[in-house]
């Protein structure tokens, strides 16, 4: 008689799955650049952060940590990327824009839980599931999640930072699977990003749940991923471990 599959531990993607901001990152760098007297377009700003962040990056990965950055470093350097590509030349007049962003991305007051979020930890932590995050966030992570009340749900945060590389790396899961003292195969991931959450995690043998976002998936990724991986919402997402542990594994 086959065992049936039991999941102990299930680790989460953050940004997008578990919080967003609490609004677009365009008009964030907009405002704040009104309060030190530059006038630039949101919609510029929004463009040319996801320019300049593309960009770093493909060129620093992983905040540039093994090329002798700090995420700190690597961050200052995106906002005064953006504000260049925006039209602001004015370096000086920037700093002192991204050093405020840069402190203000760490404060709470800027993200927001997303709709049934803690509902579902608390309903995992009632199964007696052990949770952690595994996140190509930086050192900030850890403040934000206690200052909205969410890091008390996990056993531990891993960033990308911290362990040294992002996912989709297998590292990064290894990692999170040591810590725990937990299988692959009793072990799932829960995160919005095909590449990284899914494929990252179902490459070293965990389960994956994707999580969908305002945009409809792509159809060569919809096709590649079983419906019973794919959750709408949250709330979707314990009726999903159900099924997933009435399996027998290997099937």
């Amino acid at each position: 008689m086959a065992r049936r599959l039991q999941i102990r531990l299930l680790t989460w993607d953050v940004t997008d799955t578990l919080l967003r901001l609490r609004r677009p990152l365009g008009e964030e760098y907009a405002a704040k650049a009104r309060a030190h007297g530059l006038k630039v377009e949101a919609a510029a700003l929004g463009q040319a952060f996801r320019q300049a962040h593309r960009a770093q990056s493909h060129s620093f990965p992983n905040y540039g940590l093994s090329q002798g950055l700090t995420s700190r470093r690597w961050w200052l350097d995106v906002v005064l990327q953006t504000f260049h590509l925006a039209g602001i030349q004015d370096a000086r007049a920037v700093a002192p824009i991204a050093e405020q962003l840069y402190e203000d991305f760490s404060s709470p007051s800027n993200w927001q839980v997303l709709e049934g979020a803690e509902a579902a930890l608390r309903g995992c932590r009632r199964r007696g599931l052990r949770l952690a995050v595994v996140s190509n966030f930086d050192r900030r992570l850890e403040a934000v999640l206690t200052g909205l009340g969410l890091r008390e749900h996990f056993d531990f945060v891993l960033t990308s930072e911290a362990a040294g590389w992002p996912k989709p790396d297998p590292r990064i899961f290894q990692e999170a699977l040591r810590l725990a003292h937990v299988e692959p195969a009793a072990a799932a991931h829960v995160g919005d990003s095909y590449r990284c959450d899914y494929q990252g995690a179902r490459a070293v043998g965990m389960h994956g749940f994707l999580v969908l976002g305002p945009e409809p998936l792509e159809p060569a990724v919809r096709d590649s991923v079983p419906e019973e991986h794919i959750l709408p919402s949250l709330s979707r997402l314990l009726p999903a471990l159900d099924r997933l542990e009435g399996s027998t594994p290997g099937l």
